[in-house]
């Protein structure tokens, strides 16, 4: 949701809708620079959440950082500005802050993961104080960047250690334009088998539910509304009946039109009706 004009205002917003699940971008995301979230400001934050109802909270970090870059400059702003992100979104209550794991350009990617790793590390250190944690966000594979497949992110979380603060976000529309046909109710249960195998479930901490719409394999991270791009409904469905990630919390970052919420609203609806379907065939089959 965004914090436009306040944010506490995203808790109002998340509201309106009869969300159950909330992220925010705890800063202006495509600036480096950010005034400070005062504390006051902070503490009515959480103090909105907890009357809410809203039953999770995380925030998303600046699509500018990115901790693989080649060039110094870039990587020391962006270990600044991760820093400061997981700060606010500490102060905010937050339960984890997701970051892509970035790209090396033209640099080797086996260079690039360990300038991640060493930012990850460097940042934790950093904040050593703090409970919130980090999701590395799955993504869709275009140009160099990671994450692409689960793999490449359990590299990164075995090479920081399997730090306590270092976690997975899972995004559909990514996972789908990067290869994953979630059309197939197979690829999604081998896809929760990776996850739990590799990184473990315990880790993934929330389920980004976007449609795509590229085709599967076509590396476009294009988001679409639920059912209105190439995952569809019966993706989705797959999603929502896989039983290892019936109890992750879902977030909805599809196409906003600034003036309305009517869009989320249909969106969450159709999430719910497909998770309804699932829990009318468990009900069925006891």
């Amino acid at each position: 949701m965004s914090i436009a004009d306040g944010v506490s205002l995203a808790i109002d917003r998340a509201c309106q809708v009869n969300a159950t699940a909330l992220q925010i971008f705890t800063r202006n995301q495509v600036q480096w620079e950010a005034p400070p979230l005062e504390p006051e400001t902070a503490c009515e934050f959480r103090n909105r959440f907890t009357e809410s109802g809203i039953r999770f909270l995380c925030a998303h970090s600046s699509y500018l950082i990115n901790l693989a870059s080649p060039d110094d400059t870039t990587r020391e702003r962006s270990l600044t500005a991760l820093v400061e992100e997981l700060t606010r979104a500490d102060a905010l209550g937050c339960a984890c802050l997701v970051m892509h794991p970035g790209s090396p350009k033209d640099d080797p990617r086996e260079t690039g993961i360990s300038r991640v790793v060493s930012g990850i590390l460097a940042a934790f250190d950093q904040t050593r104080d703090l409970r919130v944690k980090l999701a590395i966000e799955d993504t869709a594979g275009q140009g160099n960047v990671f994450g692409s497949n689960i793999a490449e992110i359990a590299d990164i979380l075995h090479r920081a250690g399997d730090h306590p603060r270092l976690a997975m976000c899972l995004d559909t529309c990514h996972a789908f334009a990067a290869g994953y046909d979630l059309c197939d109710a197979s690829v999604v249960a081998d896809l929760a088998s990776a996850i739990d195998d590799s990184i473990g479930l315990d880790r993934l901490l929330v389920l980004h539910l976007n449609d795509s719409l590229g085709a599967c394999g076509s590396r476009r991270d294009r988001h679409a509304h639920i059912g209105k791009g190439q995952v569809g409904e019966t993706g989705f469905r797959n999603i929502l009946h896989e039983p290892r990630f019936a109890a992750i919390p879902g977030i909805i970052e599809t196409p906003k039109n600034t003036k309305t919420l009517a869009e989320d609203v249909t969106n969450l609806s159709r999430l719910r009706r497909l998770q309804r379907e699932r829990r009318g065939a468990e009900a069925t089959a006891s």
